[in-house]
């Protein structure tokens, strides 16, 4: 059970450690390219959330976060014992909600910089920590459905 929290802390160091990258050796808005048209590194901040939705309102983040640790910490010691999907999706969720926690807590803001280009649509800049909340919330639906189909083999 103890190495989905290793899930967590490994998130929460490359996290920490591309961020910290990002800032010393690039220009807030400085932009490299690693695929033309697709993919590029791009030093962004964010106040707010996905989107920029709810700029400048820590209180609430800290507060949310909080009860995201609190209700993953709960799920994982009483649900996901004996579910490894379940405990992989958690222990994501975990080190994403803790790397933009601790990037609100020192820097007030996020740091963002994964920028890609998907189908003509420039994607909101991310992170490592929005990614690994992204494939655990994924997951968490892969598992579902997988589970809601055996529920529904085993009643026929």
């Amino acid at each position: 059970m103890y190495v989905y929290y290793l899930f967590a802390l490994i998130v929460i160091i490359l996290d920490q450690l591309t961020k910290w990258v990002v800032i010393r050796t690039m220009e807030l808005g400085e932009q490299i390219t690693v695929m033309e048209g697709f993919f590029y590194f791009t030093s962004h901040r964010n106040s707010g959330a996905a989107w920029g939705i709810f700029q400048g309102q820590m209180l609430f983040f800290y507060i949310v976060t909080l009860l995201v640790v609190a209700g993953v910490i709960f799920y994982m010691q009483k649900y996901a014992k004996n579910d490894k999907l379940l405990a992989t999706a958690l222990g994501l969720i975990l080190g994403g909600a803790l790397g933009n926690f601790i990037d609100r807590l020192v820097h007030r803001e996020v740091v963002d910089f994964i920028d890609v280009i998907i189908f003509g649509y420039d994607f909101p800049i991310f992170n490592i920590a929005d990614s690994a909340l992204t494939i655990g919330v994924i997951l968490i639906i892969i598992g579902t459905i997988l589970e809601e189909t055996k529920k529904g083999k085993t009643n026929k």
